[in-house]
Formats: structure tokens, C-alpha cells, sequence
């Protein structure tokens, strides 16, 4: 592959996933929509839909030596400093757009766990809400936000086999919100 076909937001990226999950043999339901950027956006593009709706978070530590993937459901408002710690990582972060296309070929707005097939040399670590990860079917982008796939848990644990990463399952705690609204 090059460089141009996996560039993140081309049209050449979703195509080289769709025939990944063609060849796995994956089947799944697509929704075709207009760009989404916020889990309400995607609420309402996709409604009714039996499956947790993933949100994806593509963090970072302090120094960039480590990158990180969280998926959580739409549902929860992640504490960064918790998870943080969960994962062991000092001062974690949200990972830069120019990051976030380098490791999982997407743009912001378009964060997948279906983007690790970029991740070739596993440098990207995967946590998964434990939630989530007893949801037995997902939404997710399938590279772009102008699609939502659903898959069963099978489908993406076929997926990773694939890909070679492992998720860490881990419990995600919510961040208290206090203040007036």
C-alpha cells in the first residue's frame, strides 16, 4: 500500500477496509449519513439502532511515546486522569490530527477501532471499556463520518485477531461534573 492509498480521509482508505472486512468474511449492516463530529450527531443519523454507539478517544502521554485507543460508549464522559492511571500513563492527552492520520489513517471526527488495520506495527494500544466490550454489537465509522457500520463483538474480535491487537479491557470511570450548568 501506499502512502496516498491510506491517506487519511481518502476515499481509497475506506475501500482497502471494506475489502479487509470482505476477505474476514464480516458481515455487517451499513448506514449511510451525513458527516457526524459528536455522538448526538450520530444519535440522530443513525437512530433506533440496536448496538452501543462506541466513542473513540486517541490519546497520547506526555513525551508521544505512547499512543492509546479508547473505546467507551457515547453514554459516558471519560475522566482523562483516571483512565490515565488505569493505563499507567503519566499526563495523557488527546493526540494531535496529524497523529491521529500517522496511526489510524482518519481524520478527527472519524476515530475507529476499525482504523488499527493502518496500525501495522502495533504501536497503538488498545483499552476497551468493559461495557462495551459486553455490548454484543457496535456502531462504528468505517474511516470516515459519513457511514456508520454495525458489527457483532465476534465480528471485531475477528478483526483484531487480524490486526494482532489485543484489547485491554478495563472499567471506565465517568468524570464528575459539578459547577452550574
Amino acid at each position: 500500500m501506499s502512502g496516498d492509498e491510506l491517506s487519511a480521509g481518502s476515499p481509497a482508505i475506506e475501500i482497502r477496509l471494506v475489502a479487509l472486512l470482505r476477505e474476514l468474511e464480516i458481515s455487517y449492516e451499513r448506514y449511510d449519513h451525513a458527516p457526524v463530529h459528536t455522538c448526538e450527531q450520530a444519535d440522530v443519523a443513525v437512530p433506533n439502532i440496536d448496538a452501543v454507539q462506541t466513542k473513540n478517544l486517541f490519546l497520547r502521554d506526555k513525551r508521544g511515546r505512547r499512543h492509546l485507543l479508547l473505546v467507551t460508549s457515547c453514554t459516558k464522559s471519560v475522566d482523562l486522569k483516571a483512565f490515565g492511571e488505569q493505563a499507567g500513563v503519566d499526563h495523557i492527552s488527546f493526540a494531535s490530527a496529524e497523529r491521529l492520520a500517522t496511526y489510524l489513517g482518519v481524520e478527527p471526527g472519524s476515530v475507529t477501532i476499525l482504523g488499527l488495520f493502518v496500525d501495522t506495527g502495533h504501536a497503538v494500544e488498545l483499552y476497551v471499556d468493559g461495557d462495551v466490550w459486553q455490548s454484543p454489537r457496535w456502531r462504528c465509522h468505517p474511516m470516515v463520518n459519513t457511514a456508520t457500520l454495525v458489527l457483532t463483538r465476534d465480528a471485531i474480535e475477528q478483526f483484531l485477531a487480524r490486526t494482532g491487537h489485543r484489547p485491554t479491557v478495563v472499567p471506565i470511570t465517568t468524570r464528575s461534573v459539578s459547577g452550574n450548568a
